[in-house]
C-alpha cells in the first residue's frame, strides 16, 4: 500500500543515557543500566501513543542500536532498521538529507541519533509550528531519550525546514513511571 502524502510522521529520538568513560572510541559507548530502562520506557510510551514505525534510520553507534533494541523489546512495533553511519554525530542538515531518503512507502519513520543534530533537526523542521505544550517542553532541553513527534504532508524527499509541526515531545524516564506506580 502506498503512503498518502498527507500522512507522514517523523519520530526523532536521542539515544538513551550512555556510559561516560572507559571506552577507546566514542562510537562504542554502551548504555548505562538507567539508559536501558529509559529505552524500554520510550518503547512503552510510543506503544501507548499508538505510534507504529515503518522504517528506522539508526546511527551505527552501540548506544543508538541498544536504544532501538530497548524500544522494540518494550512493545513498540519493530520496523525495518537501516543502520546509517552518516547519522553518527551528524549535523541537522546531514540528518535532513538522510531523512529525505526514507522509503517512500513508509508512513512513519523513526530516526535514532545524537545531540546536537537530533534536537536541532526537530527545531529546524517544526520552526515554531505545532503544539505549544510540545514546544514549551522541547525548549527546556532535549535530553537523552527525548522523543519529538513531527507530522507533515508530502513525500519524504520534500521534507524541508519549517514544513512540519511538532505534535508531541516526551522524555522517557523509567523512574517517572516507577514513581507513579508506587
Amino acid at each position: 500500500m502506498t503512503a498518502s502524502a498527507e500522512d507522514r510522521t517523523l519520530v526523532l529520538v536521542r539515544h538513551a543515557k550512555a556510559e561516560q568513560g572507559g571506552y577507546d572510541a566514542d562510537h562504542e559507548r554502551e548504555l548505562t543500566p538507567r539508559g536501558h530502562r529509559d529505552a524500554a520506557e520510550a518503547g512503552r510510551w510510543l506503544n501507548e501513543q499508538g505510534i507504529g514505525v515503518d522504517e528506522v534510520l539508526c546511527s551505527t553507534s552501540t548506544r543508538t542500536q541498544q536504544t532501538c533494541e530497548g524500544i522494540w523489546e518494550a512493545g513498540c512495533s519493530e520496523a525495518d532498521v537501516r543502520h546509517e553511519h552518516g547519522i553518527y554525530n551528524a549535523s541537522a542538515e546531514r540528518l535532513l538529507d538522510i531523512a529525505r531518503e526514507a522509503d517512500h512507502d513508509a508512513n512513519v519513520v523513526m530516526m535514532v541519533g545524537h545531540a546536537p543534530g537530533i534536537p536541532v533537526l526537530a527545531s529546524l523542521l517544526a520552526d515554531g509550528e505545532g503544539s505549544d505544550r510540545a514546544h514549551d517542553l522541547m525548549s527546556e532541553g532535549f535530553p537523552t531519550t527525548g522523543i519529538a513527534i513531527l507530522r507533515f504532508s508530502g513525500a519524504w524527499a520534500d521534507l524541508a525546514p519549517g514544513v512540519a509541526r511538532l505534535d508531541r515531545f516526551h522524555v522517557a524516564r523509567a523512574a517517572d513511571r516507577d514513581a507513579a506506580t508506587r
